[in-house]
């Protein structure tokens, strides 16, 4: 197991499965609004003895749309609301990178799912990882976690071409989070 902690894990994207998305980016904590039941699902996983970690692009910094300020404040509105309903993520991963920037972090890339597990001292082998977009679902396959697919955000399209994606065809496909969570927690 190298070394490392065995726990229970969900690994979340943000922008379409936690909260609205914007092809305009969320550049503030006003623009940002969680879709309806995601908070919800959130509790239920921790009640359930689910550590809850996110793994987010947010590109928008490196494109001089928002500052790393105003992601604070973003995601201190997400822990504010998500603790009126009794629920926390312990830890967000945020890629600040552009898509022309060769990090290693950007998903579809893998490396902001390592500096996940390297952060908990947890192995992310097998972790379901809830996604709306196909570079979700490439960075969790990659890592060893477990892609899940929702059709909130961006999930729809997607979903219509995993089929052209070799080893998505067959992977889990909810409506949202909070069914997603539904099925994990059965």
């Amino acid at each position: 197991m190298n070394g490392r902690i065995p726990l229970k894990i969900v690994i979340l994207d943000r922008d379409g499965v936690i909260n609205r998305d914007s092809d305009d980016f969320i550049k503030s904590a006003n623009e940002w609004h969680p879709i309806p039941g995601s908070l919800e699902a959130i509790a239920r996983l921790n009640h359930a003895g689910y550590r809850v970690v996110v793994a987010t692009n947010q590109s928008g910094i490196a494109r001089g749309y928002f500052t790393v300020e105003a992601l604070n404040s973003i995601h201190q509105k997400l822990h504010d609301q998500l603790a009126r309903v009794g629920g926390q993520v312990d830890f967000i991963g945020f890629c600040p990178h552009g898509p022309d920037d060769a990090c290693e972090c950007r998903k579809p890339k893998p490396g902001l799912f390592h500096q996940i597990g390297s952060r908990l001292n947890v192995s992310l082998r097998g972790a379901p990882a809830i996604g709306d977009s196909l570079r979700d679902l490439i960075a969790a396959s990659e890592a060893g976690a477990t892609p899940i697919l929702v059709r909130s955000g961006k999930g729809r399209k997607t979903e219509q071409s995993l089929g052209n994606e070799p080893g998505f065809d067959t992977i889990p496909v909810f409506d949202d989070l909070s069914e997603a969570v539904d099925a994990l927690l059965t």
